[in-house]
């Protein structure tokens, strides 16, 4: 038997044909289901219409030809995108399950799904971990929010977006809020790879070079995170393995470094004065792991 003739659902409409939204549609079209997709520049849906898909002339008629019992899903550019295209809907949504896999906040996936409900609808709102040419790997991560009756009805189908695909909770906001966490980490991680390559750029150094040490110095760190993460529950910074304080003197070398060498010195001026907070609070000598605190702002807030 193959994946898709054991999905619980196999009418899917895909609103929305950018890079990702054309990837989400592709993935559906390749197990066989039955797929109706929309997209203003109707031209982006050539592709996955010469693969089987239907073209629908309208949104209307994309999300009537999913029926009530289909699956739409969303993905344009940003929230002010989704409204435009769904309020003018109304009472069509009425019975119909929404996915939404637009990236935005918690605040306006919370408002959308009630906007959704207000219209009869059902409201799963996501957030997709992969690139276009990911989903529908193994690997791939998609996380939904909201109602669990529409996930366990369709999980079958939207599984096809990736083997990691997941509901996270009741709260339409939480897939949102994982994704943002996961956005700051990403930025993190590459502006600390390219700020260290601009360090060795200065003694010749190619970034290709420096690439193998710092993936492995990025696996050491992720090491880490599973006892961070229990400190931070349980709000237990004590017996540290490295103080703060031990760290903020290594990001003062990383600072002169960077002002000897030429390199810009905003961001680890920045990760050491976010440090410097917490040694002021007087938690020099916790763990580093103390520092949500200070992200929460119950320590070391400026005035």
């Amino acid at each position: 038997m193959t994946q898709h003739q054991n999905t619980q659902n196999t009418q899917v409409t895909v609103v929305g044909l950018g890079l990702m939204g054309r990837a989400l549609a592709g993935a559906f079209v390749r197990e066989g289901l039955d797929v109706t997709v929309w997209n203003r520049t109707a031209s982006r849906a050539d592709d996955l219409v010469a693969g089987g898909a239907r073209r629908a002339g309208s949104v209307r008629e994309a999300v009537e030809t999913a029926g009530p019992d289909g699956l739409v899903v969303v993905c344009l550019t940003d929230y002010d995108a989704v409204r435009e295209v769904l309020d003018p809907l109304g009472g069509l949504l009425d019975g119909r399950v929404l996915v939404n896999l637009t990236s935005g906040t918690s605040t306006v996936a919370r408002e959308t799904a009630a906007r959704v409900a207000a219209a009869g609808g059902v409201y799963l709102d996501g957030a997709i971990m992969a690139t276009p040419d990911g989903i529908g790997a193994a690997d791939a991560t998609v996380l939904l929010s909201g109602d669990f009756g529409a996930w366990t009805r369709h999980e079958k189908t939207l599984r096809l977006l990736g083997g990691r695909t997941d509901h996270i909770g009741d709260d339409h906001g939480l897939a949102a809020l994982y994704e943002m966490g996961v956005l700051g980490l990403m930025w993190g991680i590459l502006n600390g790879f390219l700020h260290g390559a601009a360090l060795l750029g200065a003694a010749g150094v190619r970034a290709e070079a420096f690439a193998p040490v710092a993936k492995q110095g990025v696996a050491t760190v992720a090491g880490w995170l599973d006892d961070y993460a229990r400190r931070a529950d349980a709000g237990d910074h004590g017996s540290p393995e490295a103080t703060v304080e031990t760290h903020l003197a290594t990001m003062n070398h990383l600072v002169h470094e960077s002002e000897a060498l030429g390199v810009d010195t905003e961001l680890p001026r920045l990760v050491r004065d976010l440090a410097e907070r917490a040694v002021a609070a007087g938690h020099g000598g916790d763990e580093y792991s103390v520092m949500i605190d200070v992200f929460r702002k119950r320590v070391g807030t400026p005035s």
